[in-house]
């Protein structure tokens, strides 16, 4: 079920805000409020409402009962290895002529060939002073340099920062760099211009590269270049968030492992299993694409940067990692060779998890970069409701109050999330690593504050109902974004859809452009109060998208300034 918006007045239409649900209601937070994403009425009738209010044992005195605490386990595994290298060397061993990366030209390394060079490599930048607790920046195209580059760096156990060289603004560049500090930048040939004036040591990647596949059969042993340790950062993702100032997120070897190495975060991957790598390379998803192939034996397809390229992949994969947006415009029927599908970054719509899974295994996932990539996932099945599941293994979800309480089951609050996925926090930024990262006292260690509302449902999955940050005023009301873009997604044939405020004015853009933009008003206002639906609706073939394959919401709100 799609989460909507609906109103706060709680006697006419049973709703109530995010700080009535998460904290000891009184009297005045009973009779005003806002309005925040929460599911569809018939999940939550306001027949409902009386009870939940005896739950709570509304007064001005007594706590309530935290009876069916919203606190979800995912299965306790063991990790088989410790770090990074490690599960790609075993690989190594055991199918050494194996194919593990195929580029867009044709051009193919064994994993023989790449652990070798990842061997020399580690020598090489050994020499340049990359070692343990360093990190050296990747301003790079998508190439078998690259793939190997990553190894070598981790097996030093040192971190990369990987970006990408068409797309990064020269201000954030040099913003990283300053953050940062690499001890080398290693740049694809076309970008070393860019990167000289930055005062760092740099060296061409495809030359570092070359040179060390020369020097291959002479390499010093594994033994010699053991730097990792599993706490150790394996890689820098920076993100601008919602202050649009870059902040790198440090995930460790173990985070990594804890994810790709099993199920369901491995997606069945196993030798000869063919794996796209669409992503672009500064996505935290591409790690997911890279990682979960060459750690359980897979062959890695590295898409080339036109169309065709695209395409290509496609055909010939038989595991897709993405975003909704990047699969919205394909037709499964066209790539009968795909067999798992796994969406992520942003909220997938119940009509694109139903087409793709009629024909291949379709998990719907969530997290942030900080909880290494995502921590729940579920696989979806033709027809059902639509869910984010539940935490993967050795993860943990907390549905909790302003107060860091457990919420009932079913009732709204923030999301947190504890386990081995929880990354390492902020690189340099110690004041939003104490607001945003907290000791877990459900079960020791540390939780994040993804800063996502959800709930637990009665079967024990997660409803994910928007970000606190995507809320805005409409007409005096306080109205979720991703709930009106849900509420769109809903209307029939939708596959994507977005909605922004311009101007003090609620647009929503969607696609396919062939969807008459009166049923997704009707749909809206049958779901939403009338102040929540758009006052301006555009059909589009397709919406804009990233370089990260989300939803381009700077693009929207172009295109509306110029309509």
């Amino acid at each position: 079920m799609e989460p909507i918006a609906v109103a706060i007045c709680l006697a006419a239409l049973g709703l109530a805000s995010f700080e009535m649900l998460t904290k000891r209601p009184t009297l005045s937070t009973l009779l005003g409020g806002s309005v925040y994403a929460v599911h569809a009425l018939d999940k939550a009738p306001l027949s409902s409402l009386g009870a939940w209010l005896r739950r709570r044992e509304i007064d001005t005195e007594g706590a309530p009962k935290r009876d069916g605490a919203s606190i979800l386990e995912g299965p306790s595994a063991h990790v088989p290895y410790k770090c990074i290298h490690h599960a790609f060397g075993r690989h190594a061993i055991v199918q050494p002529k194996g194919m593990a990366v195929i580029d867009h030209d044709g051009q193919s390394i064994s994993y023989e060939e790449l652990h070798q060079a990842s061997l020399s490599m580690a020598v090489m930048l050994r020499a340049y002073g990359v070692r343990r607790g360093t990190c050296v920046c990747l301003v790079i195209q998508r190439s078998i340099p690259h793939i190997a580059a990553i190894l070598s760096i981790v097996r030093l156990g040192a971190s990369y920062i990987p970006l990408d060289g068409a797309l990064i603004p020269d201000n954030s560049l040099e913003d990283i760099v300053a953050d940062a500090r690499p001890v080398l930048i290693l740049a694809s040939v076309q970008y070393m211009d860019r990167v000289a004036p930055l005062g760092c040591a740099s060296q061409s990647l495809e030359d570092v590269f070359a040179r060390a596949r020369a020097q291959s059969e002479h390499a010093t042993s594994c033994g010699d270049l053991e730097g990792a340790r599993p706490d150790d950062t394996a890689y820098v993702i920076y993100t601008s968030g919602t202050t649009g100032k870059p902040k790198g997120v440090a995930v460790s070897h173990q985070s990594v492992l804890n994810l790709v190495a099993l199920r369901p975060g491995n997606l069945g991957i196993a030798s000869g299993t063919k794996v796209a790598q669409l992503l672009n390379v500064a996505f935290d998803m591409c790690a997911w694409e890279i990682f979960a192939c060459i750690l359980n034996g897979g062959v890695l397809y590295l898409r080339g940067p036109r169309r065709t390229h695209w395409i290509q992949v496609l055909k010939t994969v038989d595991v897709v990692i993405c975003t909704p947006s990047i699969l919205d415009p394909h037709d499964p029927a066209d790539y009968p060779n795909i067999k798992v599908v796994a969406t992520a970054g942003e909220p997938c719509s119940q009509a694109l998890a139903d087409r793709w899974s009629q024909r291949a295994a379709f998990y719907n996932c969530c997290g942030p970069t900080e909880v290494t990539i995502v921590n729940t996932m579920h696989l979806h099945r033709v027809g059902a409701p639509l869910s984010i599941g539940g935490p993967t293994p050795n993860n943990r979800v907390y549905v909790l109050d302003e107060d860091l309480h457990p919420v009932p089951k079913g009732e709204v609050g923030m999301m947190w999330a504890g386990g081995l996925g929880v990354s390492k926090g902020y690189l340099n930024r110690p004041e939003l690593n104490s607001c945003k990262f907290k000791h877990d006292p459900f079960f020791g260690g540390i939780m994040f504050n993804t800063g996502d509302l959800g709930r637990v449902t009665d079967d024990g999955s997660l409803d994910h109902l928007g970000r606190l940050d995507e809320q805005v005023k409409v007409k005096g009301f306080r109205v979720e974004l991703d709930g009106v873009s849900a509420a769109m997604r809903s209307t029939p044939g939708v596959i994507s859809a977005c909605a922004l405020l311009i101007d003090a004015e609620l647009w929503g853009f969607f696609s396919p452009k062939h969807i008459d933009a009166s049923e997704v008003k009707c749909t809206v206002a049958r779901c939403l109060p009338c102040y929540a639906v758009p006052e301006t609706l555009v059909a589009m073939d397709a919406l804009p998208l990233t370089g990260n394959g989300k939803v381009d919401k700077r693009r929207l709100r172009q295109l509306a300034g110029a309509a």
